[in-house]
């Protein structure tokens, strides 16, 4: 098959493009022919700070296609069906290999490039805010990155449940088209005061709920932002450079910090029929997440490069 590897961490440019051999089919395993590749954060962070283990590493964690094969144990899916599937490596590729258990029908009406990018930006989004983050419908919402993947499904699933929607952004026109899908105050965190701006806004109480998506950049003015007794998703991560919490500061903010990883839970039942729901809500178009842009798998290294670099509207996909 044809796909996406490298063997040592670093930018976009150490990916190469070339024949590599088939997955293996395991017992409870389902083999995809991928026609959508969906480029999520931590394929990014996994390429900076991750020792690719083998090597040569096919990233990648999400993709949807049509089933090729099933191992002998597989009861759910069959050749033919169309799904969406999550692993800890090798989507980048024609063929994507994936447990049962992390495997998902697609409805037949949904477009199978939307599903693609789907579970992980809405399921991340709800556990950070509904799941854990326990939100409520008169709390005030901070998001840090509202106009990525996982910021844009967070807006909507805040503002369904009733919440006041804060978002920043890189630019005011970023902001502006996040606002359609329920942002009620946009922060431009280039020019203005992300502190500032929320204690104005709610009255100088401070936000109930922070989700931060780019993996600390300005933690300092999101905790300050944060009421006391305020809850601190920790969600994604834009570089290797992470911040960390001291114990005083924990103490003293009277802070609660959590952190989601969706890509833990993706087996269990829960998160099957948390999917399921999202899928319906895509079809009666209760949510919407946007393709930014749509690349060849042989360009991948221009791919990851766009979403590093180019702060992409909603989500960026790959086609073998």
């Amino acid at each position: 098959m044809k796909a996406v590897f490298y063997s040592e961490n670093g930018g976009p440019e150490v990916m190469q493009y070339g024949e590599r051999p088939d997955p293996t089919l395991q017992d409870d395993g389902v083999l995809i022919r991928s026609e959508a590749i969906s480029i999520e954060g931590g394929d990014l962070l996994n390429r900076l700070i991750s020792p690719p283990d083998p090597v040569p590493f096919i990233p990648g964690y999400q993709a949807a296609g049509i089933v090729e094969a099933v191992g002998p144990s597989v009861t759910l899916f069959q050749p033919g069906d169309r799904v969406v599937a999550f692993n800890w490596f090798g989507s980048h590729a024609e063929l994507f290999a994936a447990p049962e258990s992390f495997t998902y029908a697609i409805p037949d009406s949904l477009d199978i490039a939307l599903a693609s990018v789907a579970p992980i930006a809405f399921g991340t989004a709800y556990d950070a805010l509904i799941e854990y983050g326990n939100l409520q419908s008169d709390e005030f919402v901070l998001i840090q990155g509202a106009g990525g993947g996982v910021g844009l499904a967070a807006v909507q699933i805040a503002k369904a449940a009733g919440a006041t929607v804060i978002g920043t952004a890189s630019s005011n026109a970023r902001l502006e088209h996040t606002r359609p899908f329920g942002l009620d105050y946009g922060i431009n965190y280039r020019d203005e005061d992300i502190t500032e701006h929320c204690l104005s806004i709610t009255g100088g109480s401070g936000v109930d709920i922070v989700v931060d998506l780019a993996g600390g950049k300005g933690k300092e003015l999101l905790v300050k932002a944060l009421r006391p007794h305020g809850r601190y998703a920790a969600v994604g991560a834009a570089t290797g450079e992470i911040p960390s919490f001291s114990f005083f500061e924990l103490i003293g903010g009277m802070l609660h910090v959590f952190g989601v990883s969706l890509g833990q839970e993706m087996h269990t039942e829960r998160v099957r029929a948390l999917v399921a729901d999202i899928f319906a809500k895509l079809e009666d178009g209760s949510y919407r997440m946007p393709i930014d842009k749509t690349f060849a798998l042989s360009d991948a290294v221009a791919a990851h490069r766009h979403v590093a670099e180019s702060h992409p509207f909603g989500r960026v996909i790959m086609k073998p």
